[in-house]
């Protein structure tokens, strides 16, 4: 593909419009469309960023002959049939994470996407932001020697509203899904899948988890220590603590941020500044948008396979600690 990129934007809530700012910033593709449940809603998105194509119905857009991929980011209850209806129509698919509630439901879409031959990523933009390249670099050199453990959290506070999509079990709510999902996917891409998962939580008030906190264990040996809550604001680090020196990721680890590398002598090997940027989802895009260009079907840096690995955590998990929606 030599011409630009055409995306489609399938739904208009807050993270569709951050999604919408960052992709300005690639000069290789372009938004030609956005969908929404109602006119109104299209209307005044494609108003505020200039989109040309205006839908009122999901169906509509990914009908839309202009469009090349499709962006997937309604409430996560609604992921699968939202990216089944766009694989149908032979688009290419970026969903938003969680990928989707449980693993079968991940399945389900991967085994679609591979049937009709469609392009498909989950959007866990964490795995393609500048900071997180460099340590997948340090990681293959060995720097940290052997990983022993790996710490992560994600703590934000949010008041007590039974209609915020947090608490909301019908939205999937709870900090787990929504907040969780990053140290996990972390500890995954560092350490792969885990052998033993450990969880214990605390619910809130609408029966969703509020924290939760999980210790998984590798075949290597090696622990993840991670915690999630929407009771609490935390500063979000992460840390890959190695035989040989550890590497320290500053707060909000899961968007563009610093880091660097400390030898077991407290010896400051190396420091990593992130370049100026959007909020960091242009990144991801532009992996799309990479993979397009090669014919590709699926991201080698967040393969499907891996994506239906950390649902199949997140699925024990919620298990161990009795998250069931069907029940609240």
């Amino acid at each position: 593909m030599t011409a630009p990129i055409r995306w489609g934007l399938l739904a208009t809530g807050g993270i569709a419009h951050t999604f919408a700012r960052d992709l300005r910033l690639l000069p290789d593709c372009e938004l030609v469309a956005v969908g929404s449940r109602t006119q109104a809603s299209a209307d005044e998105f494609a108003d505020e960023f200039g989109v040309a194509n205006r839908h009122g119905s999901y169906e509509a857009l990914v009908a839309d002959p202009d469009v090349d991929v499709v962006y997937v980011s309604p409430p996560h209850p609604f992921h699968r049939d939202a990216t089944l209806l766009a694989i149908e129509a032979g688009k290419a698919v970026l969903c938003e994470k969680p990928f989707a509630m449980d693993r079968a439901e991940s399945d389900e879409m991967i085994a679609a996407a591979r049937a009709a031959g469609v392009f498909l990523m989950e959007a866990m933009w964490t795995r393609f932001l500048p900071h997180v390249t460099r340590l997948r670099e340090i990681l293959a050199a060995g720097t940290l020697g052997d990983v022993v453990y790996v710490t992560a959290e994600h703590g934000q506070w949010f008041p007590r509203d039974p209609h915020h999509r947090l608490f909301a079990p019908e939205l999937g709510g709870g900090a787990l899904l929504d907040l969780g999902i990053y140290p996990v996917s972390f500890a995954q891409l560092v350490l792969g899948a885990p052998s033993d998962v450990t969880a214990v939580s605390t619910p809130a008030f609408t029966g969703v988890d509020a924290t939760t906190s999980m210790v998984l264990r590798y075949p290597s040996g090696a622990h993840a220590v991670l915690t999630t809550s929407l009771a609490a604001k935390s500063d979000n680090p992460a840390v890959i603590h190695g035989s040989e020196a550890r590497l320290e990721v500053d707060g909000w680890f899961y968007t563009p941020t610093s880091m660097r590398v400390v030898s077991r002598d407290e010896e400051v090997l190396e420091v990593f500044e992130t370049p100026p940027g959007g909020r960091g989802m242009e990144h991801q895009a532009a992996e799309v948008n990479r993979c397009l260009r090669a014919g590709l079907t699926e991201s080698p840096l967040l393969p499907l396979d891996e994506t239906s690995a950390i649902m199949g955590v997140l699925d024990e998990v919620r298990r161990q600690i009795g998250l069931d929606y069907t029940a609240l």
